[in-house]
C-alpha cells in the first residue's frame, strides 16, 4: 500500500473540530465549530482538489468518526483521515467502524493511529498506562484490527488484548484495509509504525531534523522488511508577498499575553510525548525565538499542542520550502491555517500551481470540471488564463 516516492506530493487540509478563528488564544474573531461551518471547509477542500482532510482527536475535539460520517455524503472525492485510539476502543469495534465508513464513503477513509501523549487526558479516559505500555497496546490492537478488516477470522492473546474467532463480515472497499498513518517520534513509536503502518508522519520540524527522523524511521522499517511513505503536518500562512505573510503571522498571536503563553506551556509540559517535547524545544515558549528555520515559524506552538509550526511567506517561498521537504522524501503534506476556510482557498489558489502534485491533488487546478471559464470575464469578452500545477 506504500506508494513509491516519485518527486510529487499529495496535500491534505484540516477540519478544526476543536475551534477556529482569526486569533490564537482569544474569543475575539472566533467561530462556532458547527456542522454547517465544517461542511463549508470540507466542501471547499473537495472542490479545490485537496487529497483529503485530517480530523483531530481528543477531549478538546468533536468526535472524528461522527464528523467524518456526517461529511462523507456531502463530498465527492475528499478522503477523511480519521483517528483510531488504541486503549479507548476495542479493536473489533474500531474494525467494524472503519469498514463501514470506508464503504459508505466509497473507499475514502484513511486511518490515523493515535496512541495519545497526555497522561492527564488519558487518565480521564480511563487509561493509566506508561508511555511504552501504551505503544505495546497499540501493537496488539493493530495486529487484531488489520486481521479483522482484511477479512480474516482472528484469535489473538496478548498481554493487554484478547479475542477469539473475531470477524468483520462486511468488508472495506480498500484492500486489504484503509491505509494506516502513524506519527511517533520515540523508539517505541517507530517500532510499532514499522510493524503495521503505511505512512509515517512527523510534525513540522526544520528540514535537517526531519531528515534525521526520516532516516531513523527508514531504518526501523527496513528492519521489518518494509518501506514507508512519509508525511508532514504543518500550518501555513501564505500571502501575495513576504511582508503580508509575516504581518499575518504576528497578527495571529497578537492577542496572546505572556501569562496565557506561560500557562499553555506549563500544561503542554505534562505530556510524555517525544514529538511534543521536540516541538516545544524549537522555541522554548519565547516570542523572540519563533523563526526556527527559513520561513518556518513556531508561533502556533506557543499555545497549541501537537503541530506547532507554520510555513510563512509568499507563494514562491512556501512552495520552495515544501519542495525541500519533498526532496527529503515527504510525499504528503497535512496543512492547516487560520481561519481554515479562507486559508484553504489561499493556499490552493496561490501554491498548488507551484508544486509538483500528484493527479490525486489539485484536480480543480488542472482540469475544469465543466470546461467553463474561471475568474471574471475581462471587458465582457476575454477569458483569464489559468495556471496549472508544476507536475
Amino acid at each position: 500500500m506504500t506508494q513509491p516516492h516519485d518527486g510529487r506530493a499529495d496535500v491534505l487540509w484540516f477540519l478544526p473540530t476543536h475551534g477556529d478563528g482569526r486569533y490564537l488564544g482569544a474569543a475575539e474573531g472566533a467561530r462556532e465549530v458547527s456542522l454547517p461551518y465544517l461542511r463549508q471547509i470540507a466542501q471547499a477542500a473537495d472542490e479545490l482538489g485537496y487529497f483529503g482532510v485530517l480530523l483531530p482527536t481528543g477531549r478538546s475535539c468533536e468526535d472524528s468518526w461522527v464528523v467524518a460520517s456526517a461529511l462523507a455524503p456531502l463530498t465527492r472525492n475528499l478522503r477523511f483521515l480519521v483517528a483510531v485510539r488504541p486503549g479507548l476502543q476495542e479493536p473489533s469495534a474500531a474494525a467494524r467502524m472503519a469498514a463501514t465508513l470506508d464503504r459508505i464513503s466509497n473507499g475514502r477513509l484513511l486511518i490515523n493511529v493515535v496512541t495519545g501523549g497526555d497522561p492527564v487526558e488519558l487518565a480521564g479516559d480511563g487509561v493509566f498506562l506508561s508511555h511504552d505500555e501504551r505503544y505495546a497496546v497499540t501493537d496488539e490492537f493493530l495486529h487484531i484490527w488489520r486481521g479483522l478488516v482484511s477479512g480474516a477470522t482472528v484469535s489473538f492473546a496478548g498481554k493487554h488484548l484478547r479475542v477469539e474467532n473475531g470477524r468483520v463480515i462486511f468488508p472495506s472497499v480498500q484492500k486489504p484495509y484503509p491505509p494506516l498513518y502513524f506519527g511517533g517520534s520515540s523508539p517505541a513509536g517507530m517500532t510499532v509504525a514499522a510493524e503495521h503502518c503505511d505512512v509515517y508522519l512527523t510534525w513540522g520540524e526544520p528540514p535537517a531534523q526531519v531528515a534525521e527522523k526520516i532516516a531513523a524511521a527508514k531504518e526501523a522499517a527496513a528492519a521489518k522488511g518494509k518501506t514507508f511513505s512519509y508525511g508532514i503536518r504543518l500550518h501555513v500562512i501564505v500571502r501575495e508577498t513576504e511582508a503580508e505573510a509575516w504581518e499575518a503571522a504576528e497578527r495571529l498571536i497578537s492577542r496572546l499575553d505572556d501569562a496565557t503563553i506561560a500557562k499553555a506551556q506549563e500544561t503542554l509540559k505534562r505530556q510524555d510525548s517525544v514529538g511534543q517535547s521536540r516541538m516545544m524545544a524549537l522555541h522554548g515558549g519565547k516570542r523572540d525565538k519563533l523563526v526556527v528555520s527559513p520561513n518556518l515559524w513556531a508561533g502556533v506552538g506557543l499555545v497549541r499542542g501537537g503541530a506547532g509550526t507554520a510555513l510563512v511567506g509568499s507563494a514562491d517561498r512556501v512552495a520552495d520550502r515544501m519542495k525541500e521537504y519533498i526532496d527529503l522524501g515527504i510525499d504528503r503534506f497535512i496543512l492547516s491555517g487560520y481561519p481554515h476556510l479562507e486559508e484553504a482557498y489561499r493556499f490552493a489558489e496561490l501554491v498548488f500551481p507551484k508544486l509538483p502534485l500528484r493527479e490525486t491533488t489539485g484536480r480543480a487546478a488542472s482540469k475544469a470540471r465543466n470546461d467553463g471559464p474561471f475568474g471574471e470575464i475581462i471587458a465582457n469578452d476575454l477569458v483569464p488564463q489559468r495556471q496549472v500545477s508544476a507536475s
